[in-house]
């Protein structure tokens, strides 16, 4: 058990009242160094971590690279079988695969090989080749195969766990796929993929994204794509759905009568899903003060001239909103840091999601905090 000496992590701060009378969560969390290794392990390794989309695994061999909790983790299709190993060699600890170039596409390999003493594995997992190992007393290759990791696949999304979890990623994607029908999940094609660094706790970011708030004062041409006054927030058990109808036919996503929809799950998973297009954000913790948003898109059509057009159209758009989102978040990174700012209060009307992130990540601190005692 991780137990850090971590300020603000008391009965009053772990206590959960109606987003009426609730205050935000301290700045400290945010803000302490130790908040970083301790989310990593409440929160990262106890619970499902996307990695990917089926549609990423065509070929034998096709594989693609993760994280969970800080753990580099492999995920690789054999045969008909998908399978998910810490990108970790049993020698040293070197690792079987490089990180995936910019655009996303990892690559194709017949086997595993470590990129630092070329010990090699079967897609399975099995120890094959040791390199210069003959003297070796009381080895034997079945006791150093790597390590699988508990994998899940769900509406086309790919997802790991590395410890047990009471929540399933099936339910939920169950619940989205009736949702945004007769919008498909799986059928999307995957395109690209883009990371941002931003200086930033991950809550910050996370906070960020589940309000429509700042929409007008951020976001002014986005305010104008969506209807703003009829901007929905839906919590459920353990996501939530931000839904907006777009405004009319004169953008590039769709005509009247379509919508979009926001979904984030807990922890650290964005689904946008929009006429065509599914946009995966996943927010990994770097440090304390800094995360990694991974941004996958996925599309009906990537072959038609018109289709990599509009393609073309969304990539440069959603640059423009993560620039924005990045410049404010960095922002209140620095607001939290100051000698001015501990806790806050929610808008009841504008910011039920961000109280409800909270309180799930409060409840997933007393949990762990009541199990460790």
């Amino acid at each position: 058990m991780f137990i850090a000496n971590l300020p603000d992590i008391n009965e009053s701060s772990l206590k959960i009242e109606p987003i009426e009378r609730s205050e935000t969560i301290p700045s400290s969390w945010y803000t302490h160094p130790d908040f970083h290794q301790f989310d990593r392990e409440v929160i990262f390794s106890r619970n499902w971590t996307f990695v990917g989309h089926i549609n990423q695994l065509q070929n034998q061999g096709d594989y693609i690279l993760g994280e969970a909790a800080g753990n580099p983790i492999i995920v690789i299709k054999d045969g008909d079988v998908v399978r998910a190993f810490y990108n970790v060699c049993r020698h040293r600890g070197g690792p079987l695969a490089l990180d995936c170039e910019e655009g996303g596409r990892c690559g194709n390999i017949k086997i595993f090989q470590c990129k630092y003493h070329g010990w090699t594995y079967k897609l399975d997992g099995s120890l094959r080749g040791v390199p210069r190992f003959n003297r070796v007393d009381l080895f034997d290759k079945k006791d150093f195969g790597l390590i699988p990791v508990e994998i899940k696949i769900t509406e086309g999304l790919i997802f790991i766990r590395l410890k047990k979890s009471n929540v399933s990623p099936d339910i939920i994607l169950k619940e989205i796929a009736e949702r945004i029908s007769p919008i498909k999940l799986h059928t999307k094609k995957f395109i690209k993929r883009v990371n941002y660094e931003i200086n930033c706790n991950w809550k910050v970011y996370i906070d960020n994204y589940l309000e429509g708030y700042h929409l007008p004062y951020v976001h002014p041409e986005l305010s104008k794509l969506l209807d703003y006054k009829n901007y929905i927030t839906e919590v459920h058990d353990y996501y939530s759905l931000q839904y907006s109808p777009l405004r009319d036919d004169s953008n590039f996503y769709g005509g009247e009568n379509e919508s979009a929809f926001y979904y984030f799950i807990f922890p650290n998973l964005m689904l946008n899903i929009l006429p065509g297009r599914l946009q995966t954000n996943l927010v990994i913790p770097i440090a304390h003060n800094k995360c990694k948003v991974i941004f996958d898109y996925f599309y009906d059509d990537v072959i038609s001239e018109e289709s990599r057009k509009i393609v073309a159209e969304d990539l440069e758009y959603s640059d423009k909103i993560q620039q924005e989102d990045i410049e404010i978040c960095e922002y209140v990174q620095r607001g939290l840091e100051s000698m001015a700012y501990d806790k806050g209060r929610f808008s009841v009307e504008c910011e039920k999601g961000v109280y409800h992130f909270q309180s799930l990540l409060k409840k997933a601190y007393s949990a762990y905090l009541k199990n460790s005692l």
